[in-house]
């Protein structure tokens, strides 16, 4: 098979059966394995006065590690079985959408475990969100992770089969662990923060683009082209930016990170800015939306070719 039509089977494989606890409970996820090679190698790297060297030594080091493993796959002679289904593992659509829907759940039953739902899932304090700031992070996240969870990792394995998905992969999760501008990681973590900027660079623009297609929203370009420039990541403005035009609401905008307010600039700043778990759940449909179009389109193109 093509790398398009396992692709196919792998976005299909993902929404349907998404990350089973009978499977993840019994064995480590392979997400699990790649956040554990990473603290492995940070503690034993990340000290001395060369930080910035080991850190691009560690990062460098996960590639390799992710290259073998990945084309040793690549090489079991199974017409791509393996390959379609480790990549199922790696996308994250259905798995995506649960997280967001519990907080919308969530935060109907209680401020308070809205509270706790949504700091599962972003980085921000939450001890004193309230309810449009639970519902305005998980919108957020939604978005950006519907880029790093989803597209980034199909447009790699649509580029590369499954090296350029795994790389990819290892690459995300080094940055979401160690790529923080911090004391202990400013200088370690600069290799990893790095690449995952350039490596998201494209997928993102192209998420924020799904978004508005989904939608046929000129009024979701606009705001996009407008304001994810200004964004404090140079990739999650393109999804997030996309997802407030298409909503009609405000994101981002001033919050607490560490204790420390900072004083963010609003995404989409005219739009509805009193936001609740309905708007949660609107979220989530335009991640469903915009991945059948995205499959539709995939689908399309295998037909062709």
């Amino acid at each position: 098979m093509t790398t398009l039509e396992l692709l196919l089977i792998a976005l299909l494989l993902d929404a349907i059966l998404g990350e089973p606890d009978w499977l993840w409970s019994r064995l480590p996820h392979p997400a699990t394995v790649m956040g554990r090679a990473v603290e492995w190698l940070d503690n034993r790297l990340n000290h001395g006065e060369n930080r910035r060297r080991a850190g691009t030594a560690a990062i460098s080091i996960l590639i390799g590690g992710a290259l073998v493993v990945s084309l040793l796959i690549t090489a079991i002679p199974d017409a791509g079985l393996f390959e379609a289904i480790a990549a199922a593992i790696l996308l994250a659509q259905r798995s995506l959408t649960q997280h967001v829907t519990e907080v919308a759940d969530a935060l109907r039953r209680s401020l308070s475990e809205g509270r706790r739902a949504v700091s599962m899932i972003v980085g921000r304090d939450p001890e004193n969100l309230d309810e449009s700031a639970v519902a305005r992070g998980a919108i957020e996240s939604a978005a950006e992770n519907f880029s790093d969870g989803v597209i980034a990792p199909a447009f790699w394995f649509l580029l590369f089969g499954l090296p350029g998905i795994v790389v990819y992969k290892v690459i995300n999760t080094a940055d979401s662990m160690i790529g923080h501008r911090n004391e202990r990681y400013e200088e370690f973590g600069k290799a990893a923060a790095r690449l995952d900027d350039i490596i998201n660079w494209a997928p993102a623009r192209l998420t924020g683009g799904l978004i508005c297609l989904a939608y046929w929203s000129q009024a979701a370009w606009d705001v996009m082209q407008a304001d994810a420039q200004h964004h404090r990541s140079p990739n999650a403005g393109w999804p997030e930016a996309a997802m407030a035009g298409v909503l009609g609401i405000a994101i981002s905008g001033p919050r607490s990170y560490n204790g420390a307010m900072t004083d963010l600039p609003w995404v989409n700043p005219l739009g509805r800015k009193p936001l609740g778990p309905m708007d949660i759940e609107a979220s989530v449909r335009v991640l469903w939306r915009s991945w059948l179009v995205a499959v539709a389109i995939l689908a399309a193109t295998a037909l062709v070719f």
